[in-house]
């Protein structure tokens, strides 16, 4: 087993004030891995990342989804009103209402909206959660295999189709699994099969069947629509935003990353140990750039790579920088 290498540091002024560790890899069409950083046979749980691999069994069902739904079905988002009125209408084509959900609810992150339940005293239902994209997918999917309500069991048929599309790419038999904080299970996997499963999304537009096609559509659904994705300000919609569309990434909690690159047939992968939001994203961002698809002027890394710490009165007090792995 490989240690874990730096992934991102972080000074203060000129102290090395934090390291923050980690594992990546960079996977091609025929699920090698073509570039390692750390252990590439780290188990972990992908959490979030994955969604586009549980959307797999939806699209692959014959339902009848606009592009929008496709990106949203694969989306972490902040809760804005374009989202949550994106749930509802969806949720009213299916004939169902919030209720119908199990994904629970929490305030959002997005700003304007939040202020807005909070001017109302109001409080958030389960349309705001971050992952009532993937529930919406989860319901329409569940009529087409006329399974029960409780979608989000883990031997449910949405769960066991969810869980053969993702031993499927990955190359591997799961051998645990979570509950998310959606209430639904997560699969574990090795770093490498995730990577492998972004290097299958990656040249799906090269494959023929069912499921290759579907991997292609939800790839170039989330490019185009970055904001259902995730949301204004956020890492995945800035970053896809400033590679025009050529590249789909995802985040997932506890500081996972993954990412799509069609043109070059390749799929990345990361896990930060300590679970560090800023470190996962510099890295993402370092590891694009290394491929060729971010330029590294890009306004759009200020706030991820080589990224300012401003203190309370507005004096940079430091950088979020690129680890010794990555630098």
């Amino acid at each position: 087993m490989s240690r874990a290498v730096e992934l991102a540091q972080v000074w203060r002024g000129d102290i090395l004030e934090s390291i923050h560790y980690g594992h990546a890899v960079i996977c091609n069409g025929e699920g090698e891995v073509v570039e390692a950083f750390g252990d590439p046979d780290l188990v972990m749980l992908p959490r979030s990342s994955c969604k586009m691999i549980q959307a797999l069994p939806l699209l692959e069902s014959g339902a009848t989804l606009s592009e929008s739904q496709v990106a949203f079905a694969c989306a972490s988002h902040s809760g804005g009103a374009i989202h949550t009125e994106m749930a509802r209408d969806w949720l009213a084509e299916l004939g169902l209402a919030e209720g119908d959900m199990r994904c629970g609810s929490h305030m959002p992150q997005d700003q304007p909206e939040l202020h807005r339940l909070i001017r109302a005293g109001a409080e958030p239902c389960q349309l705001h959660n971050n992952c009532s994209g993937k529930h919406c997918g989860f319901l329409m999917l569940n009529q087409h295999l006329k399974g029960g309500s409780e979608y989000v069991e883990l031997d449910h048929p949405v769960q066991k189709a969810a869980r053969e599309a993702f031993e499927d790419v990955t190359g591997e038999v799961s051998t645990g699994y979570g509950i998310d904080g959606c209430s639904a299970p997560n699969f574990t996997t090795s770093l490498a099969g995730l990577g492998r499963a972004m290097g299958f999304f990656a040249n799906a537009h090269h494959k023929g069947g069912v499921r290759a096609g579907a991997a292609a559509r939800l790839t170039a659904a989330m490019t185009r629509h970055p904001v259902l994705v995730a949301g204004e300000g956020r890492a995945c919609t800035d970053l896809m935003r400033a590679m025009d569309g050529r590249v789909a990434i995802k985040t997932g909690a506890e500081a996972v990353y993954v990412a799509i690159l069609p043109e070059q047939g390749l799929g990345i992968a990361l896990k930060v140990v300590d679970g560090t939001t800023r470190a996962a994203e510099c890295a993402i961002a370092s590891l694009l750039i290394r491929a060729g698809v971010l330029s590294s002027e890009h306004p759009a890394l200020r706030r991820y790579w080589n990224a300012p710490i401003v203190n309370c009165r507005g004096t940079t007090t430091g950088w979020v920088r690129p680890g010794a792995a990555l630098a």
